[in-house]
């Protein structure tokens, strides 16, 4: 008899997101016409760079064409996309083998695919606060998952010691929620650690492009030591608007090893196995973005994103609230003002002042009291949100 994963009785009721889509539909079927601005999922508003979609309007047109027409593409990636990541990291002082980057649908995907690598046995350990997939695919396979809780007092920024006992670590820098990001002493400590116990670094490193003090790394390969520690794991969704379009890579070193098994090697049988890669138009598409005229591209667009943080900031600063985050991410995270918990203030921004943010619950029990704005939002939604916040809390 046919026995379902009862893992899925382990996970919440519902995921973070669809509950606050939820309770936004049945706000407006409640209030009709009423004008909500969403802070709150970090979906973009801006469209793709004219050099992208140069590319894939060309790309399509070789699709049309016998002698430049492309069918299956090789699974872990096209040469010319795996050259072009190569190259952007080459600019970071970060020297990749091609064969060491792999194409994938978007860092959301891999997060949970490259869990595949590693045995059941495994256990996980999740700093909180965290993007809740994280913790959700592990439960999905019974993984052992766990927590290790961050705060004010640390920055969120917490460091391992010899109490922290687990053979894989997910670190998101920046981080979502919270906007903080490892320096490269921090982010060492961490290397040092995974090196001494044989643990592995899962690296979520979606949200790089959004760093403007260069003192802080971009990539877990700027540190020493973690080519036998780390995957990397990037999504051009926020670097270059990619979430309606899904293109992502993944780095694995030749270098990593556990258990006398190759891990690059392993992922290379593992894409060849479960996927048929990504298509030949995207990848023109995201090949594109780290041409020069690209990347100039997508940093005009982070830069309004930017300004949208900077707009939300200046709000909380009038306001004397506490916040993180913003300058070197697209998210803030904030303390929930007047005492509230992180649902109570979501309850009391959409019903007094038509504004949704992201409830600091929903990322881990240490996220409690706090909550995220997301900065992805259009210029105008996000002045007039900075407007009403401060209308709703300044003392009157």
């Amino acid at each position: 008899m046919l026995k379902p994963n009862t893992n899925y009785n382990n996970l919440k009721d519902s995921y973070l997101f669809y509950r606050i889509s939820q309770k936004v539909a049945k706000y407006l079927d409640e209030h009709k016409g009423s004008r909500v601005l969403r802070l709150g999922i970090g979906d973009v508003s801006l469209p793709l760079c004219k050099t992208v979609i140069d590319a894939l309007h060309k790309a399509v047109d070789d699709q049309a064409n016998k002698s430049t027409f492309h069918g299956y593409m090789p699974e872990c990636g096209a040469d010319f996309f795996k050259k072009a990541v190569a190259g952007y990291y080459e600019k970071r002082g970060v020297k990749l083998l091609e064969d060491e980057v792999f194409v994938s649908s978007g860092a959301s995907d891999e997060l949970g695919d490259i869990l595949d690598l590693f045995d059941k046995s495994d256990s996980v350990l999740v700093i909180e606060p965290a993007y809740p997939a994280y913790v959700d695919a592990n439960v999905m396979v019974g993984r052992e998952i766990l927590h290790l809780s961050s705060g004010k007092e640390n920055g969120f920024l917490p460091l391992p010691d010899e109490s922290v006992k687990a053979d894989l670590v997910y670190i998101c820098s920046p981080n979502n929620p919270t906007g903080a990001v490892f320096d490269k002493q921090s982010l060492k400590k961490w290397v040092d650690w995974a090196n001494a116990r044989g643990a592995v670094i899962l690296f979520d490193a979606a949200y790089e492009a959004f760093i403007e003090d260069d003192t802080l790394p971009h990539s877990i390969f700027q540190i020493d030591g973690a080519r036998t520690c780390a995957i990397e794991i990037c999504s051009l969704s926020k670097t270059a608007g990619f979430t309606g379009t899904r293109c992502g890579y993944t780095v694995i070193p030749k270098e990593l090893e556990r258990g006398g098994m190759n891990l690059n090697a392993m992922w290379v049988r593992n894409r060849t196995t479960k996927t048929n890669g990504v298509s030949y138009i995207l990848q023109r598409g995201a090949a594109a973005v780290f041409t020069d005229e690209g990347l100039k591209e997508i940093y005009e667009n982070i830069a309004i994103y930017k300004q949208n943080a900077k707009c939300i900031m200046a709000a909380l600063d009038k306001l004397g609230i506490w916040y993180c985050g913003g300058k070197n991410a697209p998210y803030i995270w904030l303390k929930c003002p007047k005492g509230m918990s992180s649902w109570e203030f979501f309850d009391y921004l959409l019903d007094k002042a038509q504004i949704v943010g992201t409830p600091g619950e929903g990322f881990g029990s240490c996220g409690e009291g706090y909550f995220r704005f997301s900065t992805f939002g259009s210029v105008e939604d996000t002045k007039e949100a900075a407007r009403r916040l401060v209308e709703l809390l300044q003392d009157k």
